[in-house]
């Protein structure tokens, strides 16, 4: 598949014959924000909340969901999960948009922008095997 670098937005000829209209940059589009966005808390769905000792629960991705113990209870974190995310993305939406158009957002970096800097409802996320996915 050929990477897209500008939407052709020229759909109009002028008198001349020739077309008329605005070629936008790809990558500072509402169009790539929009994609970049729309399956983020999607996939937020494939994590479930899980105990790892006395009292310690964690965030993790499950590859299986026949190996999880309380099954019902995994799917239920997990929705859970995805509905914050939906809600996060809504009152942080223009910013995070901003700065997608700016560039400013590294690959994996999403989470830590979008818990961390923006939304300041997590304290220093943990360097896991997973974080680097979202």
């Amino acid at each position: 598949m050929k990477p897209r670098n500008h939407l052709d937005m020229r759909y109009r000829l002028d008198s001349k014959g020739q077309r008329d209209g605005k070629l936008i940059d790809y990558r500072v589009s509402d169009l790539r924000v929009v994609e970049l966005l729309d399956e983020l808390c999607e996939k937020m769905q494939d994590y479930t909340l899980e105990q790892v000792d006395s009292g310690t629960k964690l965030w993790i991705k499950v590859k299986n969901w026949d190996h999880q113990t309380n099954k019902q209870e995994a799917r239920v974190h997990s929705k859970s999960i995805s509905s914050f995310c939906g809600r996060l993305l809504e009152d942080t939406e223009d910013e995070l948009s901003e700065l997608i158009k700016k560039g400013s957002i590294k690959v994996g970096s999403v989470a830590k922008i979008l818990c961390e800097d923006l939304s300041k409802l997590c304290h220093g996320t943990s360097n896991q095997e997973n974080e680097g996915e979202l």
